[in-house]
């Protein structure tokens, strides 16, 4: 009963480079507008820019509740002005934001599938190992039982 080997290493390196160029040649370049929402996406969900938004609002809303009356431009309770402008910074954000995740969606869908078929690849390898390691066995038990024989 002899093992036979399915691949060699050649083969298995040659199908490894396979994988992962043909991740990249079906990877197509993302567009200006594309690299610019990832970038807003990137910066609009931080930590710096919650902190902006904060100071700001509290800056805002303090001067209009605590400045002398007639400095205020915005007038407590209502801050139409500050109303306005935060839902125009929402409504031109929301959108950017969501296609800066689409994009970034796509890329870690590329990514998952070529770790995917590496994974597949590196399961077959690892059978071919045992493979080899049980041939080997045969052959090291059928030389063992040769020696005792001539002994």
């Amino acid at each position: 009963m002899e093992a036979k080997v399915p691949i060699t290493i050649e083969e298995f390196k040659k199908k490894r480079n396979e994988i992962l160029n043909h991740g990249l040649r079906n990877n197509p370049k993302p567009s200006f507008l594309d690299k610019v929402a990832v970038w807003i996406t990137n910066h609009v969900g931080s930590m710096g820019f919650f902190l902006i938004i904060f100071v700001w609002t509290a800056v805002w809303l303090g001067w209009n509740m605590a400045a002398p009356k007639d400095l205020r431009f915005d007038p407590y309770p209502a801050f139409v002005l500050w109303l306005f402008i935060s839902n125009m910074i929402q409504l031109f954000l929301l959108p950017l934001i969501m296609i800066g995740q689409n994009v970034q969606s796509r890329h870690a869908d590329l990514r998952a599938e070529i770790d995917f078929k590496i994974n597949a690849q590196a399961e077959l390898e690892t059978e071919t190992i045992l493979t080899h390691l049980e041939y080997q066995n045969t052959m090291i038990i059928k030389i063992l039982e040769e020696l005792e024989k001539k002994a």
